[in-house]
């Protein structure tokens, strides 16, 4: 038995025809977009505005020249808070987020940007009222993750966009563990910012990811360099997403990428959605009937996303792990999750929590072993 139950982290395994179009990117395309008008440079330059296309069409974004591809989550999300925010500024967020949202925060406080921190219940959930008594006349920005990677608790997110809009805020969502597999329509849910990973819900390889800017968000550049076109100046083109996108981009990965989205939308994403939702609830009931087991996060009539989180009864997280791995070859995550201020909301701090997270591919025999497993453990002391 070899169970992979950690696609919180990276979803594994990908479709067959992400593999296949990372091989046919390197060995018969071979080149960047971009970078020359020859056939293969032609190939390239197509692929990649394909996947564009692909982006958009699946987060209800009308015009894919917003959508900037990017290395992670992590990276957009610093794109997003660097290119906007200027000292004096001030910042909603909450105490659930993960540190790829929490740290560029963290330094952009130290010079000058003011934040408010939310503070989440202990399922890990806000309200779109407690961001609204949070916000201020000049208030520049509301930042926050659609999706715990801790408990798995959904936030209001169209709410919470309404709230910002009346307020004259910009709204930025981390869809890192909802993308690709909650629905999300960027328009209706009044997102101005939306920042995913390609290697999670949607199925891409790792060192792929995404920022959506909505039309009228000018955002100061990152990086920049040759962006394959716009060459007779030393200024950074004004034209998106070149203006956000420098250097080569990783055509192999946007072709995975790509093809992803593309199995995504060829299964439906409201059957993706159902089918993680018939599983996670399968395995927070078995988690909840073991004696000495604690499932942190939302109840069972609440939101929840494809995570579970739980503790054990004076055992250390990280020994659980290690005998899931060790004795059954099952992989999950122990710790703190790169979210520590998540777990002092929710009370787990230090030791953390063991994290399931079960993906697309996992079944229901899947979710039988690892609790048959758990039970064997918990059993033994």
């Amino acid at each position: 038995m070899s169970l992979y139950l950690d696609n919180a982290a990276t979803s594994y395994p990908k479709p067959d025809s992400v593999y296949d179009a990372v091989n046919y990117a390197l060995r018969e395309i071979g080149v960047g977009p971009g970078r020359g008008g020859h056939r293969r440079g032609m190939a390239a330059t197509r692929l990649v505005f394909e996947a564009r296309e692909a982006v958009a069409a699946l987060l209800g974004i009308a015009d894919s020249s917003r959508v900037v591809f990017t290395h992670s989550a992590t990276e957009a999300l610093n794109m997003a808070f660097f290119g906007l925010l200027l000292p004096g500024d001030h910042v909603v967020t909450t105490t659930m987020e993960h540190n790829s949202l929490v740290r560029p925060l963290h330094l952009l406080q130290e010079r000058g940007v003011q934040v408010t921190w939310v503070e989440a219940d202990r399922r890990g959930f806000v309200t779109a009222a407690q961001v609204a008594e949070a916000l201020r006349p000049g208030t520049r920005l509301v930042a926050l993750s659609h999706c715990s990677n801790v408990t798995g608790s959904i936030q209001p997110i169209t709410e919470i966009g309404r709230a910002a809009r009346a307020a004259g805020a910009f709204f930025l969502v981390d869809a890192a563990q909802s993308a690709g597999m909650i629905p999300i329509n960027v328009s209706s849910m009044g997102i101005d910012l939306l920042a995913a990973p390609g290697h999670k819900g949607l199925m891409g390889p790792q060192g792929t990811g995404v920022l959506y800017v909505a039309e009228g968000i000018e955002l100061t550049p990152l990086i920049v360099g040759g962006t394959g076109g716009f060459s007779s100046g030393p200024e950074q083109p004004a034209t998106m997403p070149e203006r956000l996108e420098s250097g080569t981009l990783d055509t192999p990965g946007i072709a995975g990428l790509k093809a992803g989205i593309e199995f995504i939308r060829e299964v439906g994403i409201e059957a993706i959605a159902a089918k993680e939702q018939r599983l996670i609830t399968s395995l927070v009931e078995g988690l909840r009937a073991i004696p000495g087991v604690t499932c942190h996060g939302p109840l069972p009539d609440e939101p929840r996303g494809g995570v579970a989180s739980f503790t054990v009864e004076d055992t250390d997280p990280q020994e659980i792990g290690f005998r899931l791995d060790h004795d059954y070859d099952i992989s999950v995550r122990v710790g703190l999750h790169c979210a520590p201020a998540a777990h002092r909301t929710i009370g787990t701090y230090p030791g953390g929590t063991v994290r399931v997270s079960p993906g697309y591919f996992t079944t229901e025999r899947d979710i039988e072993d690892f609790l048959a497993a758990l039970r064997e453990i918990v059993g033994k002391g």
